[in-house]
């Protein structure tokens, strides 16, 4: 049994506070286990490094598998033909060369500062679907750019256009508290700059990305179907204005719908295509589950480029990544009995944000055993939400729509800057700390901000010490 573990105190349920809803409790100590984010397979080191650890309940023999994975998702990809066989093939249009140069230290992207190089977030791209995308629409979700396709990649390997070049800048707007206090939010705006293709389609769809945290994809893989679909409310019969839905999308493998669970928008069924997606439009590199060149016919020049073969990234190489992205741990809760910790657990609650940041699944079966019936607490439901107006990208992928977004999870947050650097958060990190990503809720998650917006000053350092503790 995890140390952690035996150390929990049995959860109390206290008096209500007055005037709030009787069916929700007031937390006066931690419930047991709840410092185990991810069940047996919690790590409990707190450095730079705590997202790059091997679930604790990885054997050591297995551990060299993890090893192996490890070193094909941090090491450069090289251009083809190179007497590195196994790792040639990257590009020829290319976000970066290697996995861990946008999830660094397997943490949180961030959007480029000032006139920086973007360097772990992208651009998705679309336009509106017509009859003649039925298939595409079908199997991708969404109508691909026909010049540039469904990602823009601003870099190439020598020989090659970049396809532009990706800015973002920034208005602002003001949220205020009902005790007066100000928080000032950015809305961004992107600048695509230097097409080396000639003009995008005047109607393209644009959905800028940062690169999320890697920690705990294989137990949230392991969540049962059922169970997700027992938190779907999509009429919303229980009138509490959250309607959370599954993304319905294609599973290459199958060839059969499945529903979505990794991406932004939900838009991958499970982590081999997920990866087997990220290495094909980020790098450049084909699988078996992606094949040919993520070169459109409209880049002629690019599609003329040595390959590393068919596929690029065996089926081997592709095994163990996924094995290496199945076991990363998620570090321990900290201070879970912290007076401070528990009001902002009451408030969060209070403000009805585990509506769709669910905080507790039990795995089934697993395809990992180290995955299998765990109980964990990663404060998502896997589910799409309508985020509102302020957060929309107006482009729809799957069923998805343009204002829907899969609830992130939350487990792990409070570590980002020790790992990552910085604070940024939501999909493309327009917002620098916790508060200003609460404050972008909208849609099905407007009541929750403006319960926030009624917060004093403690009771804010209360909620966000809580989601700080995470």
């Amino acid at each position: 049994m995890h140390p952690f573990f035996r150390a929990a105190t049995p959860l109390l349920l206290a008096l209500v506070l007055a005037g709030c809803n009787e069916q929700t409790p007031r937390f006066t100590q931690a419930e047991a286990g709840e410092a185990l984010s991810a069940g047996d397979a919690t790590v409990t080191r707190f450095d730079h490094n705590s997202f790059s650890l091997p679930s604790a309940n990885l054997t050591p023999l297995r551990r060299l598998d993890f090893s192996v994975g490890n070193s094909f998702f941090r090491n450069p990809w090289v251009i083809a033909p190179s007497s590195t066989t196994a790792r040639d093939g990257l590009g020829p249009l290319i976000n970066t060369n290697a996995c861990q140069n946008c999830h660094i230290k397997d943490g949180r992207g961030r959007p480029p500062q000032a006139e920086g190089n973007v360097v772990s977030m992208l651009v998705r791209l679309s336009v509106p679907a017509g009859p003649e995308h039925t298939e595409v629409l079908r199997q991708r979700g969404i109508a691909p750019e026909p010049t540039y396709g469904g990602q823009l990649q601003d870099m190439a390997i020598p020989g090659v256009a970049p396809e532009g070049k990706v800015r973002l800048q920034y208005s602002t707007r003001t949220e205020r508290f009902a005790d007066g206090f100000e928080v000032e939010l950015r809305v961004p705006q992107l600048e695509i700059t230097a097409l080396g293709y000639g003009p995008m389609h005047p109607q393209t769809q644009f959905s800028v990305r940062v690169a999320p945290a890697m920690i705990g994809l294989g137990l949230l893989e392991a969540i049962p179907e059922s169970a997700l679909l027992a938190n779907a409310d999509p009429d919303d019969r229980d009138g509490n204005g959250i309607s959370g839905r599954p993304n319905r999308v294609f599973d290459q493998r199958t060839g059969e719908p499945a529903i979505g669970r990794f991406g932004w928008k939900a838009g991958q069924p499970n982590l081999n295509q997920q990866n087997a997606d990220a290495f094909f439009n980020d790098m450049g590199l084909s699988t078996s589950l992606f094949t040919g060149s993520s070169c459109t016919d409209n880049q002629p020049q690019c599609r003329a480029m040595p390959h590393g073969g068919e596929p690029e990234v065996s089926d081997n190489i592709l095994r163990l990544v996924l094995f290496y992205t199945r076991n990363l741990g998620v570090p321990a809760r900290r201070n879970v009995n912290d007076p401070k910790v528990l009001e902002g657990k009451t408030l969060f609650h209070r403000a009805g944000c585990q509506g769709c940041h669910v905080p507790t699944f039990t795995t089934g079966e697993a395809a990992e055993p180290e995955q299998s019936n765990q109980i964990i607490r990663p404060y998502t439901d896997l589910l799409l939400h309508d985020m509102g107006d302020g957060l929309a990208d107006h482009r729809p992928e799957f069923e998805a729509s343009g204002s829907e977004w899969r609830s992130p999870p939350l487990w792990g947050i409070g570590m980002t800057e020790t790992v990552s650097g910085h604070t940024h958060f939501l999909h493309d990190g327009r917002a620098r700390n916790l508060l200003e990503a609460v404050l972008w809720h909208g849609g099905e998650a407007e009541q929750a901000k403006q319960y926030v917006l009624g917060l004093d000053h403690d009771q804010r350092n209360a909620l966000l010490t809580f989601l700080e503790s995470l």
